[in-house]
């Protein structure tokens, strides 16, 4: 699929706004999903052709300060944007692809135009009240994918920064609630924060470790 090949074939009127003979097309990813603290954050973006952003590419590829010229970028030139997210208790409550999903679907309900296609990066889908198809590797090869996982993460980092100003001593600013061995250690030294997803299995144990007490 070409990274501009983003308009969705012809269907019934199930938009607001037609963008074309296709309609508009949305490209949503998330952010967060193996941390073992803080939320999922998923983000849903619709571009305008008509103001293109160069550089776009999967967040993952990017430097921290390359994705927040492009998450600044994104948010003046596209269409719209929309940010869902899943709490750190709601992970816990229904798991965390569910919870995944979730923040998927509320993305594209914020969404203030309403496409007619949704292409969500990975190979499940969130229940949607618009026509959405699944791109394996999609964050590398749709750009309005990649717009959402740029979104998607800068959010969430900056939601670990916050976590970061609460519990310093946990280096959320660095790992973002990835179980790097520093985090590891201070989860077991220090017990788990608010912020952590106790359904996950090293924050349950250090949970257990001091008589569920949280930091």
């Amino acid at each position: 699929m070409s990274r501009r090949a983003v308009r969705a074939p012809a269907v019934a009127r199930q938009c607001a706004f037609d963008w074309g003979d296709g309609g508009l097309v949305a490209g949503v990813d998330e952010a967060g999903r193996g941390p073992l603290a803080g939320p999922v954050v998923a983000a849903a973006v619709i571009l305008d052709d008509a103001q293109p952003i160069d550089g776009l590419a999967d967040s993952k590829t990017l430097s921290p300060a390359r994705r927040e010229l492009l998450y600044e970028a994104i948010r003046a030139r596209a269409l719209c944007v929309g940010v869902g997210t899943a709490s750190v208790e709601e992970i816990d409550r229904l798991n965390i692809l569910q919870a995944t999903l979730t923040a998927m679907q509320r993305a594209v309900a914020a969404l203030r135009l309403r496409p007619s296609l949704v292409l969500v990066d990975g190979n499940r889908l969130p229940v949607l009240p618009v026509r959405a198809e699944a791109v394996v590797r999609g964050d590398a090869t749709v750009d309005a994918i990649a717009a959402a996982s740029i979104v998607a993460k800068v959010t969430r980092d900056r939601l670990m920064d916050e976590a970061h100003a609460a519990h310093p001593a946990y280096g959320f600013d660095r790992h973002r609630g990835y179980g790097t061995a520093q985090h590891l250690a201070a989860i077991r030294q220090y017990g788990p924060t608010p912020w952590h997803r106790r359904s996950f299995g090293p924050v349950a144990q250090a949970l257990l470790a001091h008589g569920g007490s949280v930091a």
